[in-house]
Protein backbone atom coordinates (compact mmCIF):
# COMPACT_ATOMS: atom_id res chain seq x y z
CA UNK A 1 0.00 0.00 0.00
CA UNK A 2 2.85 2.37 0.91
CA UNK A 3 4.38 1.62 -2.37
CA UNK A 4 0.92 2.23 -4.08
CA UNK A 5 0.43 5.85 -2.25
CA UNK A 6 4.02 6.87 -3.68
CA UNK A 7 3.18 5.88 -7.08
CA UNK A 8 -0.21 7.91 -6.62
CA UNK A 9 1.98 11.33 -5.63
CA UNK A 10 4.47 10.45 -8.51
CA UNK A 11 6.39 13.41 -7.58
CA UNK A 12 9.09 12.34 -5.25
CA UNK A 13 10.65 9.13 -3.35
CA UNK A 14 11.86 11.11 -0.37
CA UNK A 15 10.74 9.53 3.16
CA UNK A 16 9.33 6.15 1.26
CA UNK A 17 10.31 2.85 1.84
CA UNK A 18 10.30 0.29 -1.24
CA UNK A 19 9.80 -3.47 -0.94
CA UNK A 20 12.24 -5.00 -2.70
CA UNK A 21 13.52 -1.93 -3.82
CA UNK A 22 17.25 -2.57 -5.25
CA UNK A 23 18.14 -1.67 -8.92
CA UNK A 24 20.68 -3.41 -10.47
CA UNK A 25 22.09 0.65 -10.59
CA UNK A 26 21.53 4.41 -10.74
CA UNK A 27 22.47 6.59 -12.74
CA UNK A 28 21.40 10.41 -13.54
CA UNK A 29 22.12 10.42 -16.94
CA UNK A 30 22.71 7.90 -19.56
CA UNK A 31 25.66 7.40 -21.31
CA UNK A 32 26.65 5.24 -24.52
CA UNK A 33 27.74 1.33 -24.39
CA UNK A 34 31.35 0.61 -24.84
CA UNK A 35 32.31 -0.40 -28.43
CA UNK A 36 31.37 -4.04 -29.24
CA UNK A 37 29.15 -4.20 -26.20
CA UNK A 38 26.08 -6.19 -25.46
CA UNK A 39 23.35 -3.66 -25.22
CA UNK A 40 19.89 -6.10 -25.14
CA UNK A 41 17.18 -7.32 -27.33
CA UNK A 42 13.60 -5.73 -28.29
CA UNK A 43 10.61 -6.35 -29.94
CA UNK A 44 7.10 -4.95 -30.15
CA UNK A 45 3.82 -4.53 -32.59
CA UNK A 46 5.09 -1.39 -33.57
CA UNK A 47 8.73 -0.87 -35.27
CA UNK A 48 8.97 2.79 -33.95
CA UNK A 49 8.20 1.78 -30.68
CA UNK A 50 10.87 -0.76 -30.68
CA UNK A 51 13.31 2.08 -31.92
CA UNK A 52 12.51 4.20 -28.89
CA UNK A 53 13.58 0.90 -26.41
CA UNK A 54 16.36 0.56 -28.30
CA UNK A 55 18.00 3.59 -27.49
CA UNK A 56 17.08 3.59 -24.14
CA UNK A 57 19.37 0.30 -24.06
CA UNK A 58 21.95 2.29 -26.02
CA UNK A 59 22.11 5.15 -23.95
CA UNK A 60 22.69 2.73 -20.87
CA UNK A 61 19.23 2.03 -19.43
CA UNK A 62 18.42 -0.83 -18.42
CA UNK A 63 15.33 -3.33 -19.61
CA UNK A 64 12.53 -1.73 -17.23
CA UNK A 65 14.13 1.97 -18.58
CA UNK A 66 13.30 0.51 -22.23
CA UNK A 67 10.17 -1.20 -21.28
CA UNK A 68 8.67 2.24 -20.00
CA UNK A 69 10.03 4.50 -22.77
CA UNK A 70 8.30 1.84 -24.91
CA UNK A 71 5.14 1.79 -23.25
CA UNK A 72 4.72 5.74 -23.52
CA UNK A 73 5.82 5.65 -27.55
CA UNK A 74 2.87 3.41 -28.32
CA UNK A 75 0.97 5.62 -26.79
CA UNK A 76 1.84 7.54 -29.59
CA UNK A 77 2.42 5.57 -32.12
CA UNK A 78 -0.54 2.82 -31.65
CA UNK A 79 -3.11 4.72 -29.64
CA UNK A 80 -5.43 2.76 -31.36
CA UNK A 81 -4.26 -0.26 -28.77
CA UNK A 82 -2.27 1.49 -26.40
CA UNK A 83 -2.86 5.56 -25.63
CA UNK A 84 -2.35 6.68 -22.31
CA UNK A 85 -6.48 6.21 -21.79
CA UNK A 86 -5.46 2.44 -22.41
CA UNK A 87 -4.02 0.17 -19.30
CA UNK A 88 -2.66 -3.45 -18.88
CA UNK A 89 -0.12 -5.11 -17.15
CA UNK A 90 3.70 -5.91 -16.96
CA UNK A 91 5.86 -9.18 -16.10
CA UNK A 92 9.19 -8.38 -14.99
CA UNK A 93 11.88 -9.76 -13.64
CA UNK A 94 16.25 -9.22 -12.79
CA UNK A 95 18.21 -12.15 -12.00
CA UNK A 96 18.38 -14.19 -8.68
CA UNK A 97 14.11 -12.39 -8.40
CA UNK A 98 12.39 -15.02 -5.90
CA UNK A 99 9.09 -16.03 -7.19
CA UNK A 100 10.20 -15.50 -10.62
CA UNK A 101 10.32 -11.77 -10.49
CA UNK A 102 6.67 -9.56 -10.36
CA UNK A 103 3.78 -8.95 -11.79
CA UNK A 104 2.59 -5.04 -12.52
CA UNK A 105 -1.39 -4.71 -12.64
CA UNK A 106 -2.82 -1.82 -13.86
CA UNK A 107 -5.90 -3.32 -16.01
CA UNK A 108 -8.32 -0.18 -17.39
CA UNK A 109 -10.55 0.68 -14.60
CA UNK A 110 -14.57 1.57 -15.24
CA UNK A 111 -15.55 4.86 -13.00
CA UNK A 112 -17.22 4.91 -10.27
CA UNK A 113 -20.85 5.44 -11.82
CA UNK A 114 -19.80 4.24 -14.93
CA UNK A 115 -21.46 7.41 -16.58
CA UNK A 116 -24.90 6.15 -15.13
CA UNK A 117 -26.29 9.81 -14.08
CA UNK A 118 -23.81 12.11 -15.59
CA UNK A 119 -24.88 14.43 -18.47
CA UNK A 120 -24.14 13.22 -21.94
CA UNK A 121 -22.08 10.27 -20.94
CA UNK A 122 -22.81 8.07 -23.61
CA UNK A 123 -19.69 6.49 -23.92
CA UNK A 124 -17.98 5.17 -20.66
CA UNK A 125 -14.59 5.72 -20.58
CA UNK A 126 -12.00 3.96 -18.76
CA UNK A 127 -9.80 5.21 -16.22
CA UNK A 128 -6.36 5.75 -17.62
CA UNK A 129 -4.06 3.63 -16.23
CA UNK A 130 -1.46 3.25 -18.51
CA UNK A 131 0.95 5.94 -16.88
CA UNK A 132 0.21 5.12 -13.62
CA UNK A 133 1.51 1.45 -14.17
CA UNK A 134 4.45 2.37 -16.10
CA UNK A 135 5.20 4.43 -13.20
CA UNK A 136 5.36 1.93 -10.63
CA UNK A 137 6.82 -1.20 -12.76
CA UNK A 138 9.65 1.74 -13.40
CA UNK A 139 10.04 2.43 -9.77
CA UNK A 140 10.47 -1.04 -9.08
CA UNK A 141 13.28 -2.08 -11.35
CA UNK A 142 14.00 0.94 -13.26
CA UNK A 143 17.32 2.64 -13.17
CA UNK A 144 17.21 6.08 -14.40
CA UNK A 145 15.02 9.12 -13.69
CA UNK A 146 11.20 8.42 -15.08
CA UNK A 147 11.25 11.85 -16.64
CA UNK A 148 14.07 10.63 -18.66
CA UNK A 149 11.88 7.86 -20.44
CA UNK A 150 9.21 10.41 -21.65
CA UNK A 151 11.22 12.40 -24.48
CA UNK A 152 11.03 9.91 -27.00
CA UNK A 153 7.24 9.97 -26.67
CA UNK A 154 7.37 13.53 -27.01
CA UNK A 155 9.61 13.88 -29.89
CA UNK A 156 7.35 11.10 -31.93
CA UNK A 157 4.51 12.95 -30.95
CA UNK A 158 5.55 16.63 -31.72
CA UNK A 159 7.50 16.07 -34.63
CA UNK A 160 5.14 13.62 -36.02
CA UNK A 161 5.57 9.79 -37.22
CA UNK A 162 4.57 7.68 -39.99
CA UNK A 163 1.48 5.71 -39.61
CA UNK A 164 2.83 2.03 -39.67
CA UNK A 165 0.94 -1.02 -41.63
CA UNK A 166 -0.62 -1.61 -37.57
CA UNK A 167 -1.89 1.80 -37.46
CA UNK A 168 -3.31 2.47 -40.57
CA UNK A 169 -4.94 -1.69 -40.29
CA UNK A 170 -6.48 -0.59 -37.19
CA UNK A 171 -7.54 2.65 -39.10
CA UNK A 172 -9.29 1.05 -41.27
CA UNK A 173 -11.23 -1.55 -39.46
CA UNK A 174 -13.45 1.75 -37.91
CA UNK A 175 -12.85 4.97 -39.93
CA UNK A 176 -16.46 5.06 -40.42
CA UNK A 177 -17.41 5.89 -36.34
CA UNK A 178 -14.02 6.70 -35.51
CA UNK A 179 -13.91 9.66 -38.29
CA UNK A 180 -17.48 10.55 -36.88
CA UNK A 181 -16.05 12.73 -33.99
CA UNK A 182 -14.58 16.14 -34.62
CA UNK A 183 -11.68 15.51 -32.22
CA UNK A 184 -10.48 12.36 -33.65
CA UNK A 185 -11.11 13.41 -37.07
CA UNK A 186 -8.89 16.51 -36.73
CA UNK A 187 -5.82 14.53 -35.72
CA UNK A 188 -6.26 10.73 -38.13
CA UNK A 189 -7.71 12.32 -41.29
CA UNK A 190 -6.35 13.30 -44.20
CA UNK A 191 -7.77 16.41 -46.53
CA UNK A 192 -9.90 14.41 -48.35
CA UNK A 193 -11.86 13.07 -45.05
CA UNK A 194 -10.66 9.78 -45.64
CA UNK A 195 -8.42 7.78 -42.40
CA UNK A 196 -4.56 8.05 -42.79
CA UNK A 197 -2.96 5.42 -44.35
CA UNK A 198 0.51 3.68 -43.73
CA UNK A 199 2.85 5.99 -44.81
CA UNK A 200 1.02 8.97 -44.01
CA UNK A 201 2.29 11.78 -41.50
CA UNK A 202 0.67 11.92 -38.33
CA UNK A 203 1.26 15.02 -35.61
CA UNK A 204 0.17 14.99 -32.64
CA UNK A 205 0.72 18.52 -30.77
CA UNK A 206 -2.05 18.19 -27.77
CA UNK A 207 -0.61 14.54 -26.93
CA UNK A 208 3.09 16.14 -27.00
CA UNK A 209 1.79 18.67 -24.37
CA UNK A 210 0.32 16.23 -22.09
CA UNK A 211 3.66 14.16 -22.33
CA UNK A 212 5.33 16.89 -21.64
CA UNK A 213 3.21 17.70 -18.46
CA UNK A 214 3.75 14.68 -17.28
CA UNK A 215 7.74 15.02 -18.00
CA UNK A 216 7.85 18.42 -16.02
CA UNK A 217 5.53 17.85 -13.36
CA UNK A 218 5.41 13.89 -12.90
CA UNK A 219 3.01 11.09 -13.44
CA UNK A 220 1.16 12.41 -10.45
CA UNK A 221 -0.46 15.86 -12.56
CA UNK A 222 -2.52 13.00 -14.94
CA UNK A 223 -4.68 11.93 -11.49
CA UNK A 224 -4.14 14.91 -8.60
CA UNK A 225 -3.15 17.68 -11.04
CA UNK A 226 -4.00 20.10 -13.25
CA UNK A 227 -3.30 17.28 -16.39
CA UNK A 228 -5.92 15.54 -14.86
CA UNK A 229 -8.50 17.96 -14.84
CA UNK A 230 -8.05 18.55 -18.64
CA UNK A 231 -8.57 15.07 -18.79
CA UNK A 232 -12.08 14.67 -16.66
CA UNK A 233 -13.58 18.14 -18.53
CA UNK A 234 -12.24 16.83 -21.82
CA UNK A 235 -13.70 13.33 -20.78
CA UNK A 236 -17.15 14.25 -19.84
CA UNK A 237 -17.68 16.75 -22.74
CA UNK A 238 -16.78 13.70 -25.09
CA UNK A 239 -19.27 11.36 -23.19
CA UNK A 240 -16.49 9.99 -21.23
CA UNK A 241 -17.96 10.13 -17.96
CA UNK A 242 -14.59 10.29 -15.31
CA UNK A 243 -14.18 12.38 -12.54
CA UNK A 244 -11.28 13.73 -10.79
CA UNK A 245 -12.26 11.12 -7.75
CA UNK A 246 -11.97 7.92 -10.44
CA UNK A 247 -8.37 9.37 -11.48
CA UNK A 248 -7.53 9.60 -7.92
CA UNK A 249 -8.86 6.04 -6.42
CA UNK A 250 -7.66 3.45 -9.40
CA UNK A 251 -3.94 2.68 -8.78
CA UNK A 252 -1.84 0.04 -9.95
CA UNK A 253 -1.21 -2.97 -8.24
CA UNK A 254 2.24 -4.90 -7.67
CA UNK A 255 1.42 -8.93 -7.57
CA UNK A 256 3.37 -12.62 -7.09
CA UNK A 257 3.16 -14.11 -10.21
CA UNK A 258 1.76 -17.69 -11.24
CA UNK A 259 4.61 -20.21 -11.86
CA UNK A 260 4.66 -23.46 -13.37
CA UNK A 261 8.55 -25.71 -13.30
CA UNK A 262 9.63 -27.20 -16.40
CA UNK A 263 12.66 -28.88 -15.05
CA UNK A 264 15.25 -26.75 -13.50
CA UNK A 265 13.27 -24.16 -15.38
CA UNK A 266 10.87 -22.22 -13.62
CA UNK A 267 8.48 -20.26 -15.32
CA UNK A 268 6.33 -17.11 -14.20
CA UNK A 269 3.30 -15.77 -15.81
CA UNK A 270 0.79 -12.42 -15.22
CA UNK A 271 -1.63 -13.33 -12.38
CA UNK A 272 -5.87 -12.75 -12.14
CA UNK A 273 -7.09 -10.24 -12.72
CA UNK A 274 -4.53 -10.49 -15.93
CA UNK A 275 -5.88 -13.70 -16.57
CA UNK A 276 -4.74 -14.07 -20.26
CA UNK A 277 -1.60 -15.03 -17.86
CA UNK A 278 -3.67 -18.37 -16.19
CA UNK A 279 -4.64 -19.36 -20.06
CA UNK A 280 -0.53 -19.17 -21.23
CA UNK A 281 0.19 -21.34 -17.88
CA UNK A 282 -2.47 -23.74 -19.05
CA UNK A 283 -1.16 -23.95 -22.56
CA UNK A 284 2.10 -24.22 -21.78
CA UNK A 285 1.37 -27.41 -19.53
CA UNK A 286 -0.38 -28.57 -22.73
CA UNK A 287 1.61 -27.27 -25.41
CA UNK A 288 2.30 -30.86 -26.77
CA UNK A 289 -1.20 -31.62 -27.43
CA UNK A 290 -3.25 -30.24 -30.00
CA UNK A 291 -5.88 -28.76 -28.01
CA UNK A 292 -3.58 -26.50 -26.16
CA UNK A 293 -5.43 -23.18 -27.44
CA UNK A 294 -8.94 -24.78 -26.72
CA UNK A 295 -7.63 -25.88 -23.70
CA UNK A 296 -6.46 -22.02 -22.58
CA UNK A 297 -9.80 -20.52 -23.54
CA UNK A 298 -11.51 -23.00 -21.79
CA UNK A 299 -9.81 -22.30 -18.38
CA UNK A 300 -9.87 -18.86 -18.80
CA UNK A 301 -13.74 -19.20 -19.26
CA UNK A 302 -13.94 -21.75 -16.42
CA UNK A 303 -11.78 -19.56 -14.18
CA UNK A 304 -14.16 -15.78 -15.01
CA UNK A 305 -17.56 -18.09 -14.65
CA UNK A 306 -16.53 -18.87 -11.09
CA UNK A 307 -14.79 -15.23 -10.26
CA UNK A 308 -15.92 -12.75 -12.75
CA UNK A 309 -14.32 -10.91 -16.11
CA UNK A 310 -12.95 -8.79 -13.09
CA UNK A 311 -11.59 -11.08 -10.86
CA UNK A 312 -11.37 -9.22 -7.34
CA UNK A 313 -9.16 -10.55 -4.43
CA UNK A 314 -6.79 -9.14 -1.62
CA UNK A 315 -3.17 -9.29 -3.33
CA UNK A 316 -1.47 -12.08 -3.19
CA UNK A 317 -4.22 -14.34 -2.40
CA UNK A 318 -5.97 -14.15 -5.88
CA UNK A 319 -2.61 -15.21 -7.09
CA UNK A 320 -2.69 -17.77 -4.70
CA UNK A 321 -6.37 -19.27 -5.91
CA UNK A 322 -4.85 -18.90 -9.53
CA UNK A 323 -2.20 -21.28 -8.92
CA UNK A 324 -4.04 -23.93 -7.39
CA UNK A 325 -6.13 -23.73 -10.09
CA UNK A 326 -3.20 -23.66 -12.68
CA UNK A 327 -2.24 -26.68 -10.94
CA UNK A 328 -5.54 -28.83 -10.86
CA UNK A 329 -5.21 -28.58 -14.55
CA UNK A 330 -7.72 -25.37 -15.33
CA UNK A 331 -11.07 -26.21 -15.76
CA UNK A 332 -14.12 -25.92 -18.76
CA UNK A 333 -16.16 -23.59 -18.90
CA UNK A 334 -17.44 -23.28 -22.68
CA UNK A 335 -15.66 -20.82 -24.97
CA UNK A 336 -15.05 -16.76 -24.30
CA UNK A 337 -17.13 -14.19 -26.09
CA UNK A 338 -14.94 -11.96 -29.04
CA UNK A 339 -12.62 -10.13 -27.07
CA UNK A 340 -10.63 -6.82 -27.40
CA UNK A 341 -7.76 -5.67 -29.35
CA UNK A 342 -4.42 -5.92 -27.73
CA UNK A 343 -0.58 -5.14 -28.01
CA UNK A 344 2.61 -6.50 -26.19
CA UNK A 345 6.18 -6.08 -26.42
CA UNK A 346 9.25 -7.31 -25.10
CA UNK A 347 12.60 -6.61 -23.65
CA UNK A 348 16.04 -8.05 -22.08
CA UNK A 349 19.09 -6.07 -21.39
CA UNK A 350 22.69 -7.12 -20.89
CA UNK A 351 22.67 -8.08 -17.15
CA UNK A 352 19.43 -10.64 -18.16
CA UNK A 353 16.93 -7.95 -16.39
CA UNK A 354 13.32 -8.83 -18.92
CA UNK A 355 10.21 -7.26 -18.93
CA UNK A 356 7.02 -8.08 -21.03
CA UNK A 357 4.16 -6.10 -21.25
CA UNK A 358 0.42 -6.43 -22.66
CA UNK A 359 -1.68 -3.66 -23.37
CA UNK A 360 -5.01 -2.81 -24.59
CA UNK A 361 -8.20 -0.26 -24.92
CA UNK A 362 -10.74 -2.77 -24.06
CA UNK A 363 -11.75 -2.07 -27.43
CA UNK A 364 -9.78 -0.42 -31.07
CA UNK A 365 -9.30 3.26 -30.10
CA UNK A 366 -11.11 2.94 -27.24
CA UNK A 367 -14.39 5.16 -27.06
CA UNK A 368 -13.14 6.78 -30.38
CA UNK A 369 -13.13 9.85 -28.56
CA UNK A 370 -10.43 12.27 -27.37
CA UNK A 371 -10.08 13.85 -23.71
CA UNK A 372 -10.07 17.97 -25.52
CA UNK A 373 -7.43 19.46 -25.55
CA UNK A 374 -5.18 17.09 -24.04
CA UNK A 375 -4.72 14.38 -26.94
CA UNK A 376 -5.31 11.05 -25.31
CA UNK A 377 -7.39 8.97 -26.80
CA UNK A 378 -10.06 7.46 -24.01
CA UNK A 379 -10.26 3.80 -23.24
CA UNK A 380 -13.23 2.13 -23.21
CA UNK A 381 -15.23 1.19 -20.05
CA UNK A 382 -14.38 -2.68 -19.00
CA UNK A 383 -17.52 -2.56 -17.54
CA UNK A 384 -19.50 -2.77 -20.86
CA UNK A 385 -17.15 -4.99 -22.68
CA UNK A 386 -15.74 -7.92 -22.29
CA UNK A 387 -11.61 -8.44 -21.01
CA UNK A 388 -9.04 -9.21 -23.16
CA UNK A 389 -6.22 -11.45 -22.73
CA UNK A 390 -3.46 -10.37 -20.86
CA UNK A 391 -0.68 -12.74 -21.65
CA UNK A 392 3.15 -12.39 -20.77
CA UNK A 393 5.59 -15.26 -19.36
CA UNK A 394 9.53 -14.92 -18.38
CA UNK A 395 11.84 -18.24 -17.89
CA UNK A 396 14.42 -18.18 -15.32
CA UNK A 397 16.97 -21.03 -14.41
CA UNK A 398 19.01 -20.47 -11.10
CA UNK A 399 19.53 -16.84 -11.27
CA UNK A 400 19.74 -16.24 -14.90
CA UNK A 401 17.18 -15.03 -17.31
CA UNK A 402 16.26 -17.80 -20.03
CA UNK A 403 13.06 -16.43 -22.03
CA UNK A 404 10.63 -13.91 -22.39
CA UNK A 405 6.92 -13.92 -24.26
CA UNK A 406 4.22 -11.58 -24.74
CA UNK A 407 0.88 -12.28 -26.53
CA UNK A 408 -1.69 -10.45 -28.42
CA UNK A 409 -3.96 -11.56 -30.62
CA UNK A 410 -7.70 -11.66 -29.43
CA UNK A 411 -9.26 -15.01 -28.35
CA UNK A 412 -5.61 -16.44 -28.97
CA UNK A 413 -3.16 -13.98 -26.91
CA UNK A 414 -2.72 -16.83 -23.97
CA UNK A 415 -2.52 -19.86 -26.09
CA UNK A 416 0.29 -18.41 -27.80
CA UNK A 417 2.27 -17.08 -25.47
CA UNK A 418 2.36 -20.60 -23.28
CA UNK A 419 2.81 -22.85 -26.80
CA UNK A 420 5.57 -19.96 -27.72
CA UNK A 421 7.20 -20.63 -24.31
CA UNK A 422 7.00 -23.87 -24.10
CA UNK A 423 8.77 -24.57 -28.10
CA UNK A 424 11.23 -22.27 -26.95
CA UNK A 425 12.12 -24.16 -23.69
CA UNK A 426 12.26 -26.96 -25.72
CA UNK A 427 15.26 -25.87 -27.74
CA UNK A 428 13.32 -24.32 -30.97
CA UNK A 429 14.58 -21.13 -32.00
CA UNK A 430 12.09 -18.88 -32.20
CA UNK A 431 11.07 -17.67 -35.81
CA UNK A 432 8.12 -15.44 -37.36
CA UNK A 433 5.52 -18.07 -37.95
CA UNK A 434 2.74 -17.82 -36.58
CA UNK A 435 2.31 -19.80 -33.15
CA UNK A 436 -1.84 -19.99 -33.72
CA UNK A 437 -4.30 -18.56 -35.92
CA UNK A 438 -5.27 -15.25 -34.13
CA UNK A 439 -2.34 -15.27 -31.56
CA UNK A 440 0.43 -13.05 -32.03
CA UNK A 441 3.60 -12.98 -30.02
CA UNK A 442 6.77 -11.11 -29.30
CA UNK A 443 9.54 -13.78 -27.53
CA UNK A 444 13.25 -13.44 -27.07
CA UNK A 445 15.14 -16.24 -26.53
CA UNK A 446 18.73 -16.62 -24.73
CA UNK A 447 19.83 -20.40 -25.07
CA UNK A 448 23.12 -19.61 -22.75
CA UNK A 449 21.02 -17.26 -20.34
CA UNK A 450 21.80 -14.35 -18.75
CA UNK A 451 23.92 -12.98 -17.74
CA UNK A 452 26.16 -14.92 -20.09
CA UNK A 453 26.88 -15.38 -23.19
CA UNK A 454 24.49 -12.61 -25.28
CA UNK A 455 25.30 -13.12 -28.22
CA UNK A 456 23.39 -15.96 -28.87
CA UNK A 457 20.24 -14.45 -28.17
CA UNK A 458 17.06 -13.98 -30.86
CA UNK A 459 14.32 -12.17 -30.99
CA UNK A 460 10.95 -12.48 -33.13
CA UNK A 461 7.86 -10.96 -33.80
CA UNK A 462 4.99 -12.21 -35.20
CA UNK A 463 4.76 -10.69 -39.22
CA UNK A 464 1.17 -10.04 -39.26
CA UNK A 465 1.53 -7.20 -37.19
CA UNK A 466 4.14 -5.80 -39.19
CA UNK A 467 6.46 -5.07 -35.94
CA UNK A 468 10.08 -4.96 -35.22
CA UNK A 469 12.47 -7.11 -32.96
CA UNK A 470 16.36 -6.51 -32.61
CA UNK A 471 18.70 -8.22 -31.60
CA UNK A 472 21.59 -7.93 -28.82
CA UNK A 473 24.30 -5.42 -30.85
Amino acid sequence: MRTALCAVLALSVTGCAFKNYSPVRIVSSMFGPSPGQLIGTVSSDEPQATLVGRDILQRGGNAADAATAMGLALAVTLPSRASLGAGGACLAYRPGDQNGGRAFMFLPVAGATDGVGMPHADRPAAVPMLARGLYLMHLQYGSAAFSEMVPGAIALASTGINVSRQLATDLAAVQVPLLADAGVRAVFARSDGKALAEGDALVQTHLSGALDQIRSMGVGDLYNGALGQSFVAGSQKAGGGLTMADLRGAIPAERLPLSVSSGETQVSFLPPPADGGLGAAVAFRAASSSDAATRAQASVAGWRAQNGSHASGTGDDLTARAQAFVNAGGASGGGLPSLPASTSFTVVDHAGMAVACSLSMDNLFGTGRMAGNTGIVLGASPARLPQPLYAAAIASQGRAFRAVVAGSGQNDAAAATGIAMRQILAGQTPDSHPVTAQGRVNAISCPHGLPGDGATCTAVTDPRGAGLAMGPR
